[in-house]
């Protein structure tokens, strides 16, 4: 392996730890403020936010991603001043456009709210939230850079400061003010996200201070932006088709509340009732979804380069091999999680929640949800081949008819209906992608490999079953029942899969790779 794989492949698997941390403490922090609030004030809290990611995804205008490429091709040539001009021209620009977005979503708080929110009282909180919008985007301007010139170590820093005093902050507000109401409470809860996300930009700030670009003879912030317009030119090539994926999706996020309440309100359920299963579904199931999900987005950000490196190559063999590598850690990790979800449903959302309730909706989500272990390397393949466009229209399809199922089964359904929508909506994001992918180039796969993983997956659900009810017999605790019936049920689970020749240890030990 080169050099600069090696950095690249250094650098995936620092920013793969530090997303594992993350992931672990935004669990804890979740799981605190989800017992605390319980369903009604989560929901509160999810509706108040959704706002917040469609204008960072305007201030941002997909800059980030435009430049950590134009940094490394600038550095690599040598070009320190080029290098600082982008960086001050994105600050420029996102600055400017999140200030004056956040200023208006300000002053016009109350009738957005009017709008958007379907129970009034998250209004404190999106007012809470709306501050950070500025803060985030100037952050992202500055990973973009550090991403640029490989200093992964920086921003996986700045990403575990920020969720460790985002716990501190979080019980400490949540705490002082939840005596005054839930509405109250939440608006605190969101304010900590603001305090945290503060307190990483400041971080940032000052490792580009001390490890950044020095500053040359001549340099002004005038000069830079004076000079500046080929520069945003090229940033604005690469960004904006980025964008368009990202403001369609915050604008789906900000209307999915209110899309999903007033669909359970035409099933003749009352305010309160829907802001608490919506509550259920977006802060109780979700995390619990997406928690194994980190290392699979991990790969797909390293997936992304060697695609459109063999690409360039014009090397199908090597595009095949990845796509194929990357299918079989996805189907490796996302088949343990999806029987542990569905197996252990109600146990887990009572161990961590306190609500049995959520269980239901975690077991209709959790075999659909399967597919989303799959859809972060699929879309990965799709941008390593150049091929932005199709998963533009992928996402925006696949959410079309993610928003008539849920209303169509929410209204007829309930909550579970709701599931079922969201669930649908997966399932098409990831067929269509795949469909792309074998359009364009075609998808060459063995079945006999995939067969065998299901046969291990379903030893482990009886044998999971098994255990848990043996263990239960003896009158354990809970907690004990689920972690010994889960750590056997892996155990079962991994042993199957060396036994049937599907995980090789040997192999793996020495080149990190699957052997089928």
């Amino acid at each position: 392996m080169s050099q600069h794989g090696q950095s690249f492949m250094r650098g995936a698997l620092v920013l793969s730890v530090a997303a594992f941390i993350n992931r672990i403490l935004g669990f804890i922090s979740g799981m605190y403020i989800a017992r605390l609030l319980g369903a009604e004030g989560i929901g509160i809290l999810m509706m108040a936010h959704p706002l917040v990611p469609l204008v960072i995804t305007i201030t941002e205008l997909g800059l980030p991603v435009a430049i950590s490429k134009l940094v490394a091709e600038a550095h690599a040539r040598g070009e320190r001043k080029k290098v600082r001009r982008i960086l001050h021209v994105s600050l420029a620009v996102t600055g400017f456009l999140s200030i004056t977005l956040t200023t208006v979503s300000l002053l016009g708080s109350e009738w957005i709210a009017s709008i958007l929110l379907s129970d009034q009282r998250a209004y404190y909180a999106m007012l809470a939230i709306t501050p950070i919008a500025p803060i985030i985007a100037i952050s992202a301007v500055l990973k973009g850079y550090f991403r640029g010139m490989q200093q992964m170590k920086t921003i996986a820093a700045s990403d575990v400061l920020e969720h460790t005093v985002q716990i501190a902050c979080v019980l400490a507000l949540v705490h002082l003010l939840l005596p005054y109401g839930v509405a109250y409470a939440a608006a605190g809860a969101m304010a900590a996200s603001v305090v945290s996300e503060a307190i990483s930009l400041l971080f940032l700030v000052t490792s580009y201070k001390l490890y950044g670009e020095p500053k040359m003879p001549g340099e002004t912030w005038a000069s830079h932006l004076k000079q500046g317009r080929s520069t945003l030119g090229e940033l604005l090539q690469i960004g904006l088709p980025t964008t368009g994926h990202g403001v369609i999706q915050s604008l789906y996020s900000t209307f999915q509340p209110l899309l999903i309440t007033t669909s359970l309100a035409l099933a003749g359920i009352g305010t309160a009732l829907a802001t608490k299963q919506f509550g259920l579904l977006a802060g109780y199931t979700f995390p619990l979804l997406f928690m194994p999900s980190f290392i699979t987005q991990s790969l797909s950000t390293a997936l992304i380069p060697a695609i459109g490196e063999a690409a360039a190559n014009k090397n199908s063999l090597l595009i095949h091999e990845r796509m194929h590598q990357a299918m079989k850690f996805g189907l490796l990790i996302g088949a343990p999680a999806t029987v542990i979800l569905y197996e252990w449903a109600t146990p887990l959302t009572t161990l961590i929640y306190n609500a049995p309730e959520a269980g239901l909706l975690l077991k209709i989500l959790a075999p659909m949800f399967f597919l989303h272990y799959f859809d972060a390397p699929l879309h990965a393949i799709l941008l390593g081949l150049g091929r932005a466009k199709a998963t533009l229209w992928n996402y925006v399809i696949a959410t079309a008819f993610k928003a008539v199922s849920i209303f169509v089964l929410g209204s007829q359904f309930g909550i579970s209906g709701v599931a079922y929508g969201i669930g649908i909506g997966i399932v098409m994001q990831t067929l269509l992608n795949f469909f792309s992918i074998s359009g364009s180039i075609g998808f060459y796969w063995s079945i006999y490999p995939y067969v065998k993983v299901g046969i291990c997956m379903m030893l482990m659900a009886i044998g999971g079953h098994w255990i848990y009810n043996y263990v239960a017999g003896y009158g354990l605790p809970q907690l004990w029942c689920v972690i010994a019936s889960i750590v056997c049920s892996l155990l079962l689970y991994f042993a199957a899969l060396i036994l049937t020749g599907t995980l090789n240890w040997k192999s793996t030990r020495h080149r990190f790779s699957i052997p089928w």
